[in-house]
């Protein structure tokens, strides 16, 4: 049996020791992973608590995962980030940026900063859906390309693929100047 499946055993007993194991496991990885995928800070921060407290039901409910902690975490991710793209497209907020003041950056490299980080993001949405989870995945969850071609039920040879396309396009993308 995998460390992966004695930990989550120990966490369907509530263990709190393998339920913090679990946070510390996989936490920096769920949020790279929701970080690729989405600019703001905070917002990622809230996401990728959800995660884990959709973990936690899921153990109450006595739905835990059976064969992969990590490709459950990362779909249970992915749902999330899915999710509040279409609440935001219901919403349409423009988020207050708090961490503009009382950094020591110039203001103006603070906001050359945001500015870039807006397009990059902009330019990972035109993507497809499929390519934008192969890079999230990739370089965002830190996945090698079997696991990522294990999780999304493709040969590596498409994985490496879609990567290298993406990567392509947003190459392309950026030396034309931004998004369009």
């Amino acid at each position: 049996m995998s460390d992966e499946m004695k930990l989550m055993q120990r966490a369907r007993v509530l263990d709190d020791e393998a339920l913090a194991e679990i946070h510390e496991r996989y936490y920096v990885s769920i949020y790279r992973y929701i970080a690729f995928r989405i600019a703001d800070v905070q917002t990622v921060e809230d996401l990728t608590s959800e995660v884990f407290l959709r973990l936690l039901r899921a153990i109450h409910d006595k739905n835990a995962p059976q064969n992969t902690l990590r490709g459950w975490l990362y779909g249970v991710a992915s749902h999330v980030v899915k999710e509040h793209y279409r609440k935001s497209k219901r919403m349409m907020l423009a988020p207050l940026e708090d961490e503009l003041m009382g950094k020591e950056e110039r203001l103006d490299e603070q906001i050359q900063h945001k500015l870039n980080r807006e397009m990059i993001q902009a330019l990972l949405e035109e993507l497809s859906e499929e390519q934008q989870n192969v890079l999230a995945m990739r370089f965002g969850f830190g996945m090698q390309v079997r696991e990522v071609a294990q999780t999304l039920g493709k040969s590596e040879g498409s994985i490496k693929m879609l990567q290298v396309r993406a990567i392509a396009t947003l190459s392309q993308k950026l030396q034309l100047g931004g998004a369009g």
